[in-house]
């Protein structure tokens, strides 16, 4: 039976309370939503002693952020780093950077989302924005920083990615169709990139055994998501959206304790993971793909994002 929110924040900051070195994280998508409330959670219960190092489009929001964080002792970070993720030459730039300045990474935590209608609307590097978003980003980001959270493993320390998404939401993939161009619709992407996610975090598991790979789901989260979104639609509904939803909805930060629960406590061993909207185990529950197709999206993702790096 999964714990109480007052009892997960307890947990939670007892781990935390042990910790004996402040712990690197990244933030992809930190700037707002379950992204900022993961923020400042961590921030919250290692009393400001944790390296936090946010990635995003809005260099306000994410000042605003850190400046309302607990004090940083002397020697731990607080930044920003400006990448607009859809293209994946930004991400390359960004994660060298990341690199060559935090050769250790603690945890990556991937948030990016959007929430747009209408059909298929590709990037200067030929790949639909809301499935870049969606995965083809997370995979760059983890593809390119792994070797920083092997080397925090090496340390003794501890290296998880929480990718958080939609695990356990997802559908069955057509492997003649992985990147969407013969049969795109909305419906069809809710389904399919969560599955991309969980095989994506499969094959990263197979490849670094020793680290931990989260596919999350939040829930309902209270963000401004749907207000910020390029339809006309979503924004005109989005406050009513939030009121009709409000009773079986979570706050960022009741988001941010219920996640770090599902890292710091279910997730307790090397691997890949699934965990759901209160941080507890969803093992193989709605759970679609097999060997052949986690293979197949792996090369296919290679592909592609090499083919929109030489454009």
């Amino acid at each position: 039976m999964p714990l109480s929110l007052p009892k997960i924040r307890s947990s939670n900051a007892e781990i935390v309370r042990v910790f004996k070195y402040p712990p690197v994280a990244v933030f992809v998508g930190g700037t707002a939503g379950i992204g900022e409330g993961m923020v400042y959670t961590l921030a919250k219960h290692t009393n400001g002693n944790s390296n936090i190092i946010i990635v995003g489009r809005n260099k306000a929001a994410a000042e605003e952020i850190l400046a309302s964080l607990p004090p940083a002792p002397p020697g731990v970070k607080r930044e920003f780093i400006q990448c607009d993720a859809t293209l994946m030459k930004n991400i390359s730039a960004t994660t060298k950077d990341i690199l060559s300045r935090y050769p250790k990474i603690n945890y990556l935590v991937m948030t990016t989302g959007i929430m747009a209608l209408g059909g298929r609307n590709e990037t200067t590097e030929g790949i639909d924005k809301k499935l870049a978003v969606h995965y083809y980003t997370r995979w760059k980001f983890l593809h390119d920083l792994l070797p920083a959270l092997e080397s925090a493993n090496e340390a003794g320390e501890e290296a998880k990615v929480v990718n958080v998404h939609a695990a356990g939401k997802g559908g069955n993939i057509d492997l003649n169709d992985l990147d969407l161009k013969q049969n795109y619709s909305s419906t069809r992407m809710a389904l399919t990139t969560p599955t991309y996610n969980d095989l994506m975090m499969e094959s990263f598991a197979q490849r670094s055994p020793k680290l931990t790979f989260i596919h999350a789901y939040p829930g309902i989260v209270r963000t401004t998501i749907m207000a910020t979104s390029e339809s006309w639609l979503l924004r005109s509904t989005s406050s009513l959206m939030v009121a009709l939803t409000r009773p079986f909805s979570v706050s960022r930060e009741e988001c941010g304790e219920y996640m770090w629960h599902g890292a710091w406590s279910t997730a307790n061993a090397p691997g890949a993971w699934r965990t759901g909207s209160l941080g507890e185990d969803l093992g193989k529950k709605n759970y679609y793909g097999d060997a052949e197709q986690m293979k197949a999206l792996w090369d296919h993702t290679v592909k592609t994002v090499e083919a929109a790096l030489e454009k």
